[in-house]
């Protein structure tokens, strides 16, 4: 719901890419401010629509069945019972709205420091992971960054240390993973790009996480796997040597 892209489009180009697999994670975001249906995928035609995908690229690519929840602290139980009543391979978990507010519109951002819009929503992350359980990997932590109107948008790991940590350690506690998404750090004519800062990674690590995905919230096909390449040196200068998916809500591990 949140790509006009067809699958069978996507998963063709996975295969001219030399992928081995594809995992597709539509839109769950129950009361997602000012919008109606857009962001909550009909599960009753995603299932055998998915699973037919499956039978279709059996043998060419391993096509994931997964779903990306949007939490919102007064939607917990609702979602956690969807998770609950239907079977993915992977389920991301991750917030788009913060105090009734979408943050890729201005609104959320008008009167707010750099620092307090971003440490507010990294509070509602850390809220997230610690109330909900039902995910297998939070979902791209540095999302504030992509709208945010700041000469500099980099998440700065030493600005936000406590609630990082905070949220780190939780995962770690839970086994879930954290996933690394490339969409943030698209490039763009007559925008500065994101900066990334490795010390994210660098101190989840430290801490002891193990589990970290990569994905590129492609959405179009030129998107699939972007920066890629660039993710996996920084992800191997943090001390990582595998990267993970999952299956059947299981982590696959992979070497760099």
């Amino acid at each position: 719901v949140d790509s006009k892209t067809k699958p069978e489009e996507a998963c063709e180009k996975a295969i001219s890419m030399g992928f081995d697999g594809l995992a597709f994670t539509d839109h769950m975001d129950i009361d997602f401010p000012g919008i109606d249906v857009e962001f909550m995928v009909d599960l009753g035609k995603y299932h055998p629509y998915m699973d037919a995908l499956k039978d279709r690229y059996n043998g060419k690519l391993v096509v994931l069945k997964g779903i990306e929840i949007g939490i919102q602290p007064h939607v917990m139980e609702e979602t956690k019972e969807i998770v609950r009543q239907n079977e993915f391979d992977y389920v991301l978990a991750s917030v788009h709205v913060i105090d009734g507010m979408d943050p890729y519109k201005k609104k959320y951002y008008e009167g707010k420091s750099k620092f307090e819009a971003y440490e507010r929503y990294l509070r509602q992350v850390h809220y997230m992971v610690s109330h909900f359980d039902d995910f297998d990997a939070v979902g791209h932590l540095d999302y504030i960054i992509r709208k945010a109107d700041y000469e500099d948008r980099t998440l700065v790991y030493g600005e936000h240390s406590d609630v990082l940590d905070m949220i780190f350690k939780c995962l770690i506690e839970k086994g879930k993973g954290m996933e690394v998404n490339t969409a943030s750090y698209r490039d763009h004519p007559g925008r500065v790009t994101a900066g990334f800062d490795i010390r994210l990674l660098k101190r989840y690590r430290e801490l002891g996480g193990e589990i970290i995905t990569l994905g590129s919230d492609a959405h179009i096909p030129d998107y699939i796997g972007y920066k890629f390449e660039n993710f996996k040196e920084i992800l191997m200068q943090a001390g990582f040597r595998y990267v993970a998916h999952f299956e059947n809500r299981k982590p696959v591990f992979e070497p760099l």
